[in-house]
């Protein structure tokens, strides 16, 4: 049901991005994920996640764009931050509301982690601000139906 997990390339087939320090940067790898949700509906997800270190050892693995390896992406969340220096760099963002998911008050923190271990799996924190996600889903739904065109001036 999953697909294996590939090296993402530029459309140069480059592969290795360079971060702001240009000694470090990154590969990206994607998956798609068959997931079945609460109601039994399955949909498939696109999953993304990064392969980080210098330049020089990123070369040296050989990553190209297309390849496939073993293992699979999983999603980790928590209510620890995953970055202490940086903790609002993993916040779960509820979609577009750019609200963050808590539970119990407390931000949930979500991160997406490659890795080769076949028994890890992913762990999830469900959240609790549902009825303050629903009104801001509401208002963003009403903001956009608000605002009809005026056909009096049609040309």
């Amino acid at each position: 049901m999953d697909t294996p997990v590939r090296v993402v390339g530029d459309e140069a087939g480059n592969v290795i991005n360079t971060s702001s320090n240009p000694e470090y940067g990154y590969v990206r790898l994607e998956q798609v994920k068959s997931v079945i949700d609460d109601n039994g509906f399955l949909r498939r997800k696109t999953r993304s996640a990064l392969v980080q270190g210098t330049v020089d050892e990123l070369k040296a693995a050989g990553f190209y764009a297309g390849q496939t390896l073993p293992g699979k992406i999983v999603i980790l969340e928590s209510l620890e931050p995953f970055n202490q220096k940086d903790p609002s760099r993993d916040l779960k963002i509820a979609g577009s509301t750019g609200i963050p998911c808590t539970q119990g008050g407390q931000p949930i923190y979500r991160k997406s982690l490659y890795t080769e271990r076949a028994n890890m799996e992913d762990v999830p924190v469900d959240h609790d601000n549902v009825d303050e996600l629903r009104a801001a889903y509401e208002a963003a739904k009403s903001n956009s139906t608000a605002i009809q065109p005026n056909t009096e001036f049609e040309v």
